[in-house]
């Protein structure tokens, strides 16, 4: 599949935990810097394990909350070419699942060629097929000129991927054949 970045899910990852990392460490310097907070962390007195954990902790503390959600980015599409996307994915206390779709640049479905009435958005589940989770209107705003779309639903399924198509029917089982977006 084509990758329009040349960094990978993981990659990401560790660059989103390492700037976090970075403002952090430069916010509570400018909170000591101004005097806000005092800090009487002498790094000589404290034991080798201490100066340890005292790094790393902060790197703990991101992968925690990275690993809270999940996002996975659509494919560049010959459909539909300058859309571009991605999904959230949260996991809640009863093992429900939080999904948050956002689209920009997608183009009404009806000035697709063959003509469509609606985006359906799909989801693979890791036991349980493809599931139909909603549909998907272009619109623009009052004072943007940029189509955008979105879809927030929950589900008990563990998803496994995404794609989107273009569909007569909004309320069909099964997916049709023009995919229009998928996740990689």
């Amino acid at each position: 599949m084509y990758s329009d970045s040349g960094f990978s899910q993981k990659n990401r990852t560790f660059l989103s935990i390492k700037l976090f990392v970075l403002f952090i460490s430069n916010f509570i310097k400018c909170m000591y810097l101004s005097g806000i907070i005092k800090i009487k962390i002498h790094m000589k007195k404290l034991p080798v394990l201490s100066k340890i954990s005292f790094l790393i902790l902060p790197f703990f503390i991101m992968i925690f909350f990275s690993a809270c959600a999940t996002k996975m980015e659509f494919n560049k599409s010959t459909i539909a070419p300058a859309a571009v996307g991605y999904v959230k994915i949260k996991n809640d206390n009863n093992k429900n699942y939080t999904i948050e779709l956002n689209i920009t640049h997608l183009a009404p479905s009806f000035q697709l060629s063959p003509s469509k009435s609606t985006y359906v958005v799909w989801m693979n589940t890791k036991n349980n097929g493809q599931k139909n989770i909603g549909q998907l209107k272009s619109s623009s705003r009052m004072f943007s000129k940029t189509l955008k779309a979105s879809l927030t639903t929950v589900t008990s399924f563990e998803p496994t991927g995404f794609f989107i198509t273009a569909e007569n029917d909004g309320n069909i089982q099964y997916p049709g054949t023009q995919i229009v977006l998928s996740t990689k």
